[in-house]
């Protein structure tokens, strides 16, 4: 029998990767190993809709379990690769099972960045949220009334303490930055978030770090920050930002640049050994980045699929995300690292608006409030290497559909 492709990973990448390979061929054996105990799901509504208790997590499946008896893919759940032999082109599971592959794809994902053991950040009620077991365990403790302090003032912190205002909790942010969402954004849209939160009730405090926290009979009970102020908590988010997983590729001697190093086509410095989603590193516009999103995680592994066949397309990216909080969806398109200037557009919805962002006169990404169809041109306007005069961009009255 042959060897067929391994796939290593259970998220969206790892699906997606799956359901490429059976479209182009329908005989070569596909087995995915997945780390967790449930089949592949969505990982955006574990901090949105899953935490409020909304959406159960069978909702969340991205393809049932009849599907992959259908199309004849071998999915071993709750199992882990230990290591890659690639001379021999096998893996081996923590079990001691060895599995030959003709190709393989690590689809491996990222994962939380802790705080320090020495800070507090084992004890029990300090939460970290990264895969749906997670979210189970921190959701029975998010009661009325609860204090919660959430750490970092990023997109995954502020969607958790949206939810969690929304269940009743008193909830404080606290980010080490001058301004929330610091890294990724530009003031006008720190701005526009922090203004949000605190019409909800929530506090924010920027500027100061977390310190340590103390615990009371072996449980967190405050948080004592960088000026001095201690806060009660009876539960704790570290929102601190995530790792790429990197460790079996590096074990194996792969490339590792930001993440795993892949070139074009996202094959890993072993030509057989292909990369995808939140773990894998590429070239953009001459940096090495990943893209933590789940357009980025589908269509560079169906990209990866392609080219482990026997394709040679090359992966282009084009970015975009997405964050809910309370009523208001933020989509952005683009990147803006390097960005040096922007312009506020009003959008035509109360309370609607978007943020462009220029490098000199050339536009690299927009973020839109609840205002989608400024997202939506904006986006097609980057995908084609358009642009959009600043002029233009903060006149409401423009027409943006003439520089598509």
């Amino acid at each position: 029998m042959r060897a067929g492709v391994i796939i290593v990973g259970g998220g969206q990448a790892a699906l997606s990767a799956a359901v490429k390979l059976r479209e182009i061929d329908d005989l070569i054996p596909i087995k995915m190993i997945c780390g967790e105990n449930v089949l592949p799901y969505q990982r955006p509504p574990l901090s949105k809709k899953y935490l409020s208790g909304e959406m159960p997590l069978d909702r969340l499946l991205l393809r049932p379990r009849e599907w992959y008896d259908d199309q004849n893919i071998e999915i071993l759940l709750g199992e882990r690769v230990e290591s890659i032999q690639r001379d021999e082109k096998s893996i081996t599971l923590y079990n001691g099972q060895i599995l030959p592959y003709e190709k393989l794809l690590l689809a491996t994902g990222s994962h939380a960045r802790n705080l320090p053991v020495p800070m507090g950040g084992r004890l029990a009620g300090v939460h970290y949220i990264r895969c749906s077991l997670d979210v189970d365990a921190m959701r029975p403790e998010m009661t009325s009334g609860t204090k919660l302090v959430v750490i970092g003032g990023g997109y995954i912190g502020l969607e958790i303490a949206a939810v969690a205002k929304q269940m009743g909790l008193e909830v404080t942010i606290v980010e080490m930055a001058d301004r929330i969402l610091q890294r990724v954004a530009a003031p006008q849209t720190s701005q526009y978030f922090r203004a949000l939160h605190e019409r909800n009730n929530v506090s924010i405090l920027e500027g100061v770090g977390l310190s340590k926290l103390f615990e009371t009979n072996g449980r967190v009970s405050s948080a004592e920050l960088t000026d001095g102020t201690v806060l009660e908590a009876g539960l704790v988010l570290a929102g601190i930002g995530v790792l790429p997983t990197t460790e079996l590729a590096a074990s194996s001697g792969l490339e590792i640049l930001n993440g795993i190093a892949v070139d074009a086509f996202c094959r890993t410095s072993d030509l057989d050994i292909f990369s995808a989603g939140d773990c894998a590193s590429f070239d953009y516009r001459g940096d090495r980045i990943r893209l933590e999103s789940v357009p980025n995680a589908i269509h560079q592994a169906e990209t990866a699929a392609m080219n482990l066949l026997g394709g040679a397309v090359p992966y282009v990216a084009t970015p975009w995300f997405w964050s809910d909080q309370y009523d208001v969806k933020l989509q952005i398109a683009g990147l803006n690292t390097g960005y040096d200037s922007t312009i506020v557009r009003p959008g035509k919805r109360d309370g609607a608006q978007s943020v462009w962002y220029y490098q000199g006169e050339q536009l690299l990404a927009v973020d839109a409030m609840n205002d989608a169809p400024s997202f939506m041109l904006a986006r097609r306007i980057i995908e084609a290497g358009k642009n959009v005069p600043k002029a233009v961009a903060s006149d409401a009255a423009s027409n943006l559909k003439e520089w598509v």
